[in-house]
């Protein structure tokens, strides 16, 4: 069959996909997915969604080959396409970052008012991780946790964190990470480590990106 207009059509094509991405929730829902497998009854509880409404986003994120869906027995796991949809969603923040104002005033009120200092790179924390040098804490949930984390590092969910303090040395450097560049949770735990006194830094972005840059995960399941 021939086409006629095939840069238009082609255009119609990538159209879906942009309108895919156009809706925040949905970008919550691929920050989620981008953590591992997820049924829609535990991503409707993680984003405080109706189940109805999480499946209708996630139809759309699949018409646009942004996720696929995989039945296990009697459920349905959806996960993220391949890495290129988490490189995608990097490239929509990073332009965000550059060119909206207002994404640069709630950067400046809300997160480095929480973590002024720069943040650890990902090649930075694996060296001093090798000379051991810091605890790492991932502070998401378990169910994340188990799913990968960075190897060696300990679960402290973040609503547990005031209550395990005790088991850290505070002669030695923490370092923080959850599930992207602006997960709200290592910043809210730097900031309760170090008004406790710890030397406390996040990791500059989360397991889905340290996962996609190549460097070892572990996991727990």
């Amino acid at each position: 069959m021939s086409i006629r207009k095939p840069k238009q059509a082609l255009y119609e094509q990538f159209a879906i996909v942009a309108k895919a991405l156009g809706n925040p929730q949905r970008l919550e829902l691929i920050e989620h997915l981008a953590q591992g497998a997820r049924s829609v009854d535990l991503l409707a509880t993680k984003v405080g969604l109706p189940i109805a409404n999480v499946s209708q986003h996630l139809q759309t994120l699949r018409r646009a080959g942004l996720v696929q869906a995989e039945r296990e027995g009697k459920f349905v796991n959806y996960r993220l396409t391949d890495d290129t949809v988490l490189s995608l969603f990097a490239s929509v923040r990073s332009v965000a970052e550059r060119h909206l104002a207002e994404v640069d005033r709630i950067v400046q009120g809300y997160f480095e008012a929480r973590d002024s200092m720069e943040p650890v790179t990902r090649e930075g924390l694996a060296a001093r991780m090798r000379d051991g040098l810091v605890t790492v804490i991932d502070v998401r949930p378990s169910d994340e946790f188990a799913l990968g984390h960075v190897p060696g590092a300990i679960n402290v969910p973040l609503a547990d964190l005031q209550a395990r303090l005790p088991e850290f040395d505070p002669d030695r450097e923490i370092v923080a990470y959850c599930r992207g560049p602006w997960c709200v949770m290592s910043f809210e735990a730097v900031a309760a480590l170090r008004k406790r006194g710890f030397q406390a830094r996040r990791l500059e972005d989360g397991l889905p990106e340290w996962k996609a840059a190549g460097l070892p995960v572990e996991v727990t399941m």
